[in-house]
């Protein structure tokens, strides 16, 4: 996946100077908007990134966009001391006035941060749904009493099988019930 920055704020003026800033330190900016319906549109056309967000934009407030960001989207808000004493803990801020090194850190480590969580979220096994689960506990149920495996042992038959011949073990599990209920 891509990361993507993408800044609202009610000055354009305003986002393409954080823009410029963000590039010159290495950072690919998708889009600048002033408004949080085109940052949401501009959002929904991208895997994964930050929104660098005003407190209060033409059509809503921040807390209004974050309701609406995708999962691996994160806001960073631009406000005043006040507001970000206000906003939610999980809204990461940057108080304004700010400096651009405060900003570029910032996008830094949440970009880091994003980064991680993908791939963490990447090395979760896929959970398997009911019908998956049966073929696997069925071909297992039936290695138990037919060659009479402990249920570890018959599990392991089904995950070896499965990396030899190179398909998954909901695959590999309905072939070993094919083969024998064919015998019977």
């Amino acid at each position: 996946m891509n990361t993507s920055i993408v800044i609202a704020l009610p000055k354009i003026e305003d986002a393409k100077k954080i823009r410029t800033i963000l590039i010159r330190h290495g950072f690919s900016v998708a889009s600048i908007c002033c408004t949080g319906s085109n940052a949401l549109a501009s959002i929904s056309a991208l895997d994964c990134g930050i929104l660098i967000c005003g407190y209060h934009l033409p059509d809503m407030y921040y807390r209004d966009i974050v309701a609406y960001l995708p999962p691996y989207f994160e806001l960073l808000l631009l406000a005043s001391a006040r507001v970000i004493g206000e906003a939610p803990s999980s809204v990461l801020s940057v108080e304004m006035p700010m400096k651009a090194s405060d900003l570029v850190n910032t996008v830094d480590m949440m970009l880091s941060q994003i980064e991680r969580r993908i791939k963490k979220d990447k090395k979760k096994p896929k959970v398997r749904s009911w019908k998956e689960q049966n073929y696997i506990g069925n071909a297992k149920m039936l290695l138990m009493q037919r060659n009479h495996l402990s249920e570890e042992e018959a599990y392991r038959y089904i995950q070896k099988s499965s990396m030899d011949s190179g398909t998954n073990m909901v695959e590999t599990a309905q072939m070993i019930l094919m083969l024998l209920y064919d015998e019977i």
